[in-house]
């Protein structure tokens, strides 16, 4: 449903790149049930710490919130604060999993021609599934096509500060569509660990990269990502 024999090429690109984020960490198996498509609930609140880069790292706290539900979708508030850090934004779900309006990278927000399978409910271990999806950045008002592929590896237990969860370990591999005449795109991979309890992630680490042009075969990639978020607690919403 999601293979595009013109995506394969870039996709294969950033394989490499993945493996370097998530190595190690808590194992996982193959066996284990579907995640189903959780039942969201307008109150539905997730609060995260989070970080991002290297001897100094900006640190924040994000909180998503669910505020609206109804026959044309989900809407998700999320909102950003900690030193140097103050953001605030709505992403627009046309079910659990697809994205019609949100970020993939950062806290930038495009809309998406076709939503995308942020995850493809029921999710099953072994499972994958890629797409080159069409959009519109609002953050720098571009259009673009950039490429996802999503690989479930299978169940884990993961400890964070909200308690120890069982959950489903995907990995996560993006070229993005931010090349300019002196860079080349953006080359994104990310861990994310997906626990059913709370019907949202409950790990996420991201690193990302990109080479400048002209710089010759042996230039360095400039790490242009580098983050940690874990999951602090989880308020359900009222029925």
């Amino acid at each position: 449903m999601f293979k595009s024999a013109r995506g394969v090429g870039a996709i294969v690109a950033v394989l490499g790149f993945a493996f370097l984020a998530g190595c190690g960490g808590p194992s996982v198996t193959r066996e284990g049930p579907p995640a189903e498509a959780p039942a969201y609930r307008v109150g539905d609140r997730w609060v995260y710490k989070a970080q991002d880069g290297f001897r100094n790292p900006v640190v924040w706290e994000e909180v998503h919130e669910v505020t609206a539900m109804g026959a044309s979708g989900i809407a998700v508030r999320i909102t950003q604060q900690g030193p140097g850090v103050n953001t605030d934004r709505t992403e627009d779900w046309a079910a659990p999993g697809l994205v019609r309006r949100g970020a993939v990278f950062d806290a930038e927000t495009r809309i998406f021609t076709k939503p995308l399978t942020r995850f493809a409910f029921p999710m099953h271990p072994g499972q994958s599934w890629r797409e080159w999806v069409d959009n519109f950045n609002e953050t720098t008002g571009r259009t673009g096509t950039f490429s996802r592929w999503v690989s479930v590896n299978g169940w884990g237990k993961v400890t964070t500060p909200a308690g120890s969860f069982d959950a489903l370990h995907l990995r996560v591999s993006m070229r993005l569509d931010d090349d300019e005449f002196w860079r080349e795109a953006t080359q994104a991979s990310y861990v994310l660990w997906y626990a059913p309890a709370v019907r949202a992630t409950v790990r996420e680490e991201k690193e990302a990269e990109y080479r400048e042009r002209g710089a010759g075969p042996r230039a360095m990639p400039i790490r242009s990502q580098s983050s940690v978020m874990e999951l602090v607690s989880f308020t359900p919403g009222k029925n």
